[in-house]
């Protein structure tokens, strides 16, 4: 899955194993966890996986539904403090001002060296809950990623990036509902320019997948 880029990573490679079976135990006394498509996913890097987004469980079941390390691209609040901002940090995220972009330009390298090392990146391309409904994707981040293929066609044999739709539907079941992750199959854009409307495909993509209805207006 990994490149020879020379990078430090942030996340802690032992606290991120060792939170990942506590997190299955946990959803699993929780959940009828359900995990669907994993044929889908490529077999090397880089990958973008854009899952829906309703609850704060999310983040913790894509990271059980995918069998790679991820890192998760969040928003800069979540970071606001030390402790929560380690922690985090340790098990991969990444903090994103979407407000004020500029104060995220180290995040920004990073991300760019994470795609060139050929990691596998998450991103709630709704960025906030929406539950039972389907938000408007934000589309200037998939189409940074997007432009970011032509430095990557150097070194990798896979001509483009593939953006993954992840579907999630929690069932509303009392004691143990049922929780459905379905991986769908990758989607590729060329050019950065028709970033706009490749983001509304994805979010059909994630809406069927999840069993929501998506209106693109």
């Amino acid at each position: 899955m990994k490149r020879n880029v020379s990078l430090s990573l942030r996340r802690n490679e032992a606290v991120y194993k060792f939170s990942k079976p506590l997190f299955r135990i946990y959803f699993s006394l929780r959940y009828r966890l359900r995990i669907q498509g994993q044929e889908h996913l490529p077999a090397s890097g880089p990958i973008i996986i854009l899952p829906k987004h309703q609850r704060w469980t999310d983040i913790p079941l894509v990271g059980l539904a995918v069998p790679f390390p991820c890192h998760y691209i969040a928003k800069r609040e979540l970071f606001a403090m030390p402790g929560s901002r380690q922690l985090m940090t340790w098990l991969g995220g990444i903090p994103l001002d979407r407000q004020q972009p500029i104060k995220s330009r180290d995040s920004f390298r990073y991300i760019d060296c994470l795609m060139q090392r050929g990691e596998v990146i998450v991103l709630f391309p709704e960025g906030t809950y929406f539950p039972d409904s389907m938000g408007e994707g934000k589309y200037r981040l998939i189409e940074k990623m997007v432009a970011l293929q032509g430095q990557l066609n150097e070194k990798h044999t896979r001509p483009f990036i593939p953006f993954i739709p992840v579907g999630i539907n929690y069932g509303r079941e009392g004691v143990r509902p049922a929780v459905r992750v379905v991986i769908g199959r990758p989607l590729y854009c060329s050019q950065s320019g028709q970033a706009a409307e490749f983001t509304k495909t994805i979010m059909k993509s994630i809406a069927l997948l999840s069993g929501i209805r998506f209106d693109d207006g």
